[in-house]
């Protein structure tokens, strides 16, 4: 396991430690939702042992009985750290920041505080499933602004999604996802210019989704929103949750632009006070103290869509994979195999094995499934051979 010994960081690759036999003894959704036979790479936990920093915070506060609700500025401020050494971003105020249950909680409230029930909200599909389904309580109306063939953001298509957002002349926003989920594509500063222009001259507010901002390879360059010029009144919403594997520690921030502190200021404190105080602790001990093991995990996530590409290209060629520098998770084009719009039940029926339907992701993702890279490289080989199985 990573960890500290003899005062030096291990930065030992934290995909393949556990074996299979541990890791059907966990509790979490991954590992029970299917029965022992099938092999579960859908939803996005990975399978790795806690990072020994985290692990150590979260014991201290147990033994010290730390488990009230939270206070201070010590997650902020190891963000803002973070960016800077990682991103080169000095521009994370903690002045502008909120704590926030986890990221699709602080997705709702920062829509709520640039839109109204009815408002429109623009998304790039294929995307998150969350996003429809929490757009869809809060009462916002989604228009889809579909990726480009190169599943980047198409600028014409974003237009043509902000002008009908705002034809009635309603508030609108664009829920941003970047890095992107499911397609692992880094945005570029000059791409992210380019939405703060279009959305400034169409009078729309931009939520950026940026909870894999970490898992992302280091010479990818992952530019955050906030840092482009025009950003002014952007929010954004950031969390140690993917980097780390802390989705049963949550925990998130809002971050606003300069513009946007006013925004900020009425989030509920009720909000912040709902933050899980253990997960407040975990998230600020990643981002100040598990920085190779981050190193070590994003360095595990490169060599495995290097061999998940090759395992496709020699047993299943026809599947269409385009790797993204970012996420722990692979966006498959299976429509040439003929299996229909939900290729996902044909693997779990056939072959055992547990992939997102590309249907829940909006338009899209017919034909398409999502396979999470974030275990050992044998499963990945074997999660391939399982699907080639599923189609002889």
């Amino acid at each position: 396991m990573s960890g500290v010994r003899g005062g030096a960081q291990v930065s030992t690759n934290p995909l393949g430690q556990l074996t299979l036999d541990q890791l059907r003894q966990r509790t979490s959704l991954k590992w029970r939702e299917h029965p022992d036979d099938v092999l579960p790479l859908w939803v996005a936990e990975m399978d790795v042992p806690l990072a020994e920093p985290v692990a150590r915070a979260i014991t201290d506060a147990v033994e010290r009985g730390d488990t009230g609700y939270p206070a201070g500025t010590a997650y902020p401020e190891a963000l803002a750290e973070f960016a800077r050494r990682r991103w080169g971003w000095d521009g994370l105020a903690v002045e502008r920041t909120a704590l926030v249950p986890d990221v699709m909680h602080g997705v709702v409230e920062a829509l709520r505080l640039v839109t109204e029930p009815g408002d429109a909200v623009v998304v790039n599909c294929p995307v998150y499933p969350p996003f429809y389904e929490t757009l869809a309580h809060a009462d916002r109306r989604i228009v889809e602004a579909p990726l480009g063939a190169d599943l980047r953001i198409d600028l014409g298509t974003l237009e043509d999604a902000f002008q009908r957002a705002r034809a009635d002349g309603r508030s609108a926003a664009y829920l941003l996802c970047s890095p992107h989920n499911p397609t692992g594509v880094v945005h570029s500063a000059a791409e992210l210019s380019d939405v703060a222009a279009l959305a400034r001259q169409h009078g729309v507010r931009v939520v950026a989704d940026e909870i894999h901002a970490p898992v992302v390879a280091r010479d990818a360059g992952f530019v955050p929103y906030l840092s482009v010029p025009g950003t002014e009144n952007g929010l954004s919403l950031m969390s140690a949750s993917k980097g780390w594997n802390l989705a049963g520690l949550r925990g998130g921030l809002l971050v606003a632009g300069p513009a946007a502190a006013g925004d900020l200021a009425r989030v509920p404190d009720g909000v912040s006070i709902g933050t899980s105080h253990l997960g407040v602790i975990a998230h600020t001990a990643a981002f100040r103290d598990g920085g190779e093991w981050l190193d070590a995990l994003v360095t595990g996530l490169d060599d495995n869509r290097r061999l998940l590409a090759a395992l496709l290209a020699e047993h299943l060629p026809a599947i269409r994979y385009q790797p993204g520098p970012a996420t722990c998770l692979a966006w498959l084009d299976c429509r040439a195999l003929g299996l229909g719009g939900d290729p996902a039940s044909v693997f779990l029926d056939r072959g055992r094995v547990a992939l997102n339907s590309g249907l829940a992701f909006g338009t899209g993702g017919a034909g398409h499934v999502r396979l999470n890279l974030g275990t050992a490289p044998g499963l990945v080989t074997e999660a391939v051979h399982r699907m080639t199985s599923a189609i002889d």
